[in-house]
C-alpha cells in the first residue's frame, strides 16, 4: 500500500474494524496487497458481480463491444451468478444459468405465438366496413392484446456463446489477478453456437420459398444471375457504388458507410479498410476496425475502379447542385439557417447534402431494390457472402476469399462456405458446359425432340419385332 493512498488507508481500516467485531483471522498480508491493486473487497468475500463490474471498468476496447459485455453482465450474468462468490464458482452454476436460458425461451416462444394469435383476433373478419357488433368484438381483442407483453426475442444458441465467451474473458482476467485459480467457462460443454452456413439460392430453394415463405438457411446467398438481377435493379439508384463494392470485395456495411476517398487509390487499383461507422443504439458513430486484420489493404478489379470513378463524378454534380441550390437560396434573401448546405466529410457514400449515411439507411435502400427486383430474400450482411462466391468463381481458392474478407482465420472461412462453394463449383459448371458450342450431339434419354418412352421394354441389341 502506498503512503499517503487515503483509499486504501480507509478500506484497510475497515477490514480491521470488521475482523475485531467478528473475530475473523487476520487476512494473508500479500493477499490483502493483490486485493487493493484489484479493487475488489478486502475480506476474500468478492461475489461474481462485484468482480464482473471491476472488469468491465477497465476495458479499453471500442464501445460497441464494450456495450455487449454490459448488456451479457446486466442480462443475464449478474442475475444468475451475481450472488455467488467469485472463488467458489463452478461448472454447475454455469450450466444451471444456461438451462434457465433456454427455459425462458420456452416462455418467451409461447408468449410471442399467443400474441401472434391474438393479434390476427383484432382484425376484421371480413373485407368492407365492420358492422357495430364487429367494431366491438376487434376493440375487446384489441384491449386483451394491450394487456400482453409484447414481442420479445429469445437468446439463440450464438448468443449463449458469446455470453460464455464475455464470462470465460472476465474470469481468465480473475486467474492473472490471481483471485481465482479455475475457470470453470473455460471448457463447459454447450450446443452449437456457430455460424450457420451460407446456402446457395437455387431453383429448388425458390421454388421451396415460394411456396411457404421459408429460407433454408439464415444465411443465404445469391447465385451469379441473381446478383446480375440485383445489381441491374440497383444501378440507377445513388447507393449503386455501395453495393457493388460490396457483393465483389466483400466489405462489411459499416466499413463501406465509413470508408474514404483518401484510403481509395483507384489509380492503384486498391484501397484501404481503416474506418467504420456503425451504430451505438441508434446513433451512428466512427470506430476503428474491430479487429488489426480487418484493416487492411484490398486489390481492387477493372470494373470496381471504373463503378467508384463514376459515383466520384455523381457525387461532385450533387455537391454542385447542392452548393448552387444554397447560392439561389441565399441571394433570393432565404434565412441563413434554412439554406441547402454541403458538408465535406471525405466519405466515399454519403447523403445528399454530404453528411453521413447512416447505416441503417444503406439496409433500407438494399431491401427497397431487393423486393421491387422480386429476387429471393437475403441480408444486407449476406452481399458480402456473396463476395466469396464471385471470387471462387473466378478461380480463387478458400485462402484467397479468407484474405479478401478479412476473415480471422481459414478455419473462420471453410466452416462459413463449406456448403456453399461445391453449389457455385456445379452451377459454373452447367454454365461451362451450355457454353461450347456442338455441331453434333447424341441425344439423351427425354432430350427434346425425342420420345422418352421410345423403346421401353426393347432388349437392347434385339432386332425390331
Amino acid at each position: 500500500m502506498a503512503k499517503g493512498d487515503e483509499d486504501a488507508e480507509q478500506r484497510v481500516a475497515a477490514l480491521l474494524v470488521d475482523i475485531a467485531k467478528n473475530r475473523a483471522p487476520i487476512p494473508d498480508t500479500a493477499e490483502v496487497q493483490r486485493r487493493l491493486g484489484v479493487g475488489i473487497p478486502l475480506d476474500g468475500k468478492t461475489t461474481v458481480g462485484d468482480w464482473l463490474d471491476t472488469w468491465l471498468a477497465g476495458k479499453k476496447t471500442r464501445k460497441t463491444t464494450t456495450n455487449g459485455y454490459e448488456s451479457h453482465i446486466r442480462v443475464h450474468l449478474k442475475p444468475h451468478l451475481g450472488h455467488l462468490r467469485l472463488d467458489r464458482l463452478n461448472a454447475g452454476h454455469l450450466v444451471e444459468m444456461f438451462d434457465a436460458i433456454a427455459d425462458e425461451n420456452e416462455t418467451i416462444a409461447a408468449e410471442n405465438q399467443a400474441r401472434r394469435e391474438q393479434a390476427a383476433r383484432c382484425r376484421a373478419g371480413r373485407p368492407g366496413v365492420p358492422t357495430p357488433e364487429e367494431r366491438a368484438r376487434i376493440a375487446g381483442e384489441r384491449a386483451k392484446l394491450a394487456e400482453m407483453k409484447p414481442f420479445r426475442r429469445i437468446t439463440g444458441p450464438a448468443t449463449r456463446q458469446r455470453i460464455r465467451s464475455t464470462l470465460r474473458a472476465a474470469l481468465n482476467t480473475a486467474i492473472v489477478r490471481q483471485l481465482i485459480t479455475h475457470n470453470p467457462a473455460e471448457h463447459l460443454e454447450m450446443t452449437s453456437g456457430k455460424r450457420p452456413k451460407a446456402v446457395l439460392w437455387t431453383e429448388q430453394h425458390v421454388q421451396r420459398w415460394q411456396l411457404t415463405g421459408e429460407k433454408p438457411s439464415p444465411v443465404m446467398v445469391w447465385t451469379l444471375p441473381q446478383l446480375g438481377e440485383f445489381l441491374d435493379a440497383a444501378e440507377e439508384d445513388r447507393l449503386y457504388a455501395f453495393f457493388h463494392l460490396v457483393a465483389f470485395r466483400g466489405l462489411r456495411r459499416g466499413e463501406g458507410v465509413g470508408h474514404d476517398w483518401h484510403n481509395t487509390d483507384l489509380d492503384r487499383a486498391e484501397l484501404t479498410v481503416a474506418k467504420e461507422i456503425v451504430q451505438d443504439g441508434w446513433t451512428p458513430m466512427e470506430t476503428e476496425p474491430k479487429t488489426d486484420g480487418s484493416a487492411a489493404t484490398i486489390a481492387l478489379d477493372s470494373v470496381t475502379v471504373q463503378v467508384l470513378r463514376e459515383h466520384r463524378v455523381c457525387q461532385l454534380a450533387e455537391r454542385d447542385r447542392q452548393l448552387a441550390a444554397r447560392a439561389e437560396f441565399l441571394a433570393a434573401g432565404g434565412d441563413l439557417e434554412k439554406a441547402p448546405s454541403w458538408t465535406d466529410t471525405g466519405k466515399v457514400f454519403i447523403q445528399e447534402d454530404g453528411t453521413w449515411l447512416h447505416p441503417q439507411m444503406v439496409t433500407d435502400a438494399f431491401h427497397r431494390i431487393r423486393k421491387a427486383a422480386g429476387l429471393p430474400p437475403i441480408n444486407l450482411r449476406d452481399l458480402r457472402h456473396q463476395a466469396a462466391t464471385v471470387i471462387h468463381a473466378g478461380g480463387g481458392d478458400i485462402h484467397v476469399i479468407k484474405e479478401t474478407l478479412r476473415h480471422s482465420t481459414v478455419t473462420l472461412t471453410s466452416d462459413t462456405y463449406t456448403t456453399l462453394l461445391p453449389e457455385v463449383d456445379k452451377e459454373v459448371a452447367e454454365r461451362a458446359a451450355g457454353m461450347v458450342p456442338r455441331a453434333r450431339r447424341k441425344p439423351v434419354r427425354g432430350e427434346e425432340g425425342q420420345d422418352p418412352d421410345a423403346g421401353a421394354g426393347e432388349v437392347p441389341g434385339a432386332p425390331a419385332g
